[in-house]
């Protein structure tokens, strides 16, 4: 009874100091208490503090765990919230501004956005075609990964989940029009910081692609306790890789053949 009172008490302690820097848009020069080294402690502290902070999530990012990581922590994914207030609409050639924590971490990534329709049963499909039978929409998109903590990357996936999964924002493009008969692990996607060109990669070097990343995603939140059935955004992965970016440089993400998304980052201000 002891151990578990002193394990919540520092749950609760990280949590608290991650949602608190994060309202007041303040760097952390350390971690803030003990770094989590296991993946339930680490989403123990991200649903703490999803509860402390208290605003509705409309989605969900996934991103990669590398070898030989994967193996450690027993996942190749980990995942994160994205707040509803934290999701912009842009159509395209419009450029948004994203804030992200100054004197932390911050990076853009292009990523193709998948949403779960409301009426979810539960049951996680096995494959893309009965994965692509429970969405109602796919997006163009940008994820913005950016955490009040520099190392949150460096440090391992375990605090990578521990903060939110180091998301700040998504930008949500243009349809991806006929997407469901589209390979969407076909799409040549690049992407450019202040229009030079920093990745460009296809969805197929994503394990089993975007719609593996929504398998994930359902069976992780099940696990954790969320209710899934009201409908929810799937940011799916970093396609061309995790570009860190500057206060006042400009992401754009561009999906060959099918569109592109644009945002300008700026610094953060206290909430």
């Amino acid at each position: 009874m002891g151990t578990d009172l002193q394990v919540s008490a520092q749950v609760d302690a990280v949590a608290q100091a991650f949602v608190s820097a994060r309202r007041e848009a303040r760097a952390l020069s350390v971690y803030p208490g003990i770094a989590p080294d296991a993946l339930a402690a680490a989403y123990s502290i991200q649903d703490r503090a999803i509860r402390i902070d208290g605003r509705e999530v409309a989605g969900w990012k996934v991103g990669r765990i590398n070898p030989p990581l994967d193996g450690t922590l027993g996942a190749n994914r980990l995942s994160g919230p994205i707040f509803a207030d934290s999701v912009v609409d842009a159509a395209s050639g419009e450029i948004p501004e994203m804030p992200v924590f100054q004197g932390g971490f911050a990076a853009g990534e292009a990523e193709i956005l998948l949403h779960v329709a409301a009426g979810f049963s539960g049951s996680v499909p096995t494959d893309d075609d009965g994965t692509r039978a429970i969405l109602d929409d796919v997006r163009l998109g940008v994820e913005i990964a950016s955490s009040p903590y520099a190392r949150i990357n460096l440090d391992g996936p375990a605090v990578t989940v521990s903060d939110f999964g180091n998301n700040a924002g998504m930008v949500r493009g243009a349809e991806l029009v006929g997407w469901r008969d589209v390979d969407l692990c076909a799409i040549v996607v690049r992407s450019e910081i202040d229009g030079t060109e920093v990745g460009k990669a296809t969805a197929a070097n994503m394990l089993d692609g975007p719609y593996g990343a929504v398998r994930f995603l359902l069976g992780n939140l099940i696990e954790r306790g969320f209710d899934v059935s009201n409908g929810l955004w799937v940011s799916t992965g970093a396609i061309t890789g995790v570009h860190e970016i500057s206060v006042g440089q400009t992401f754009r993400a561009e999906f060959v053949g099918h569109g592109d998304v644009h945002c300008r980052v700026i610094a953060a201000q206290p909430r």
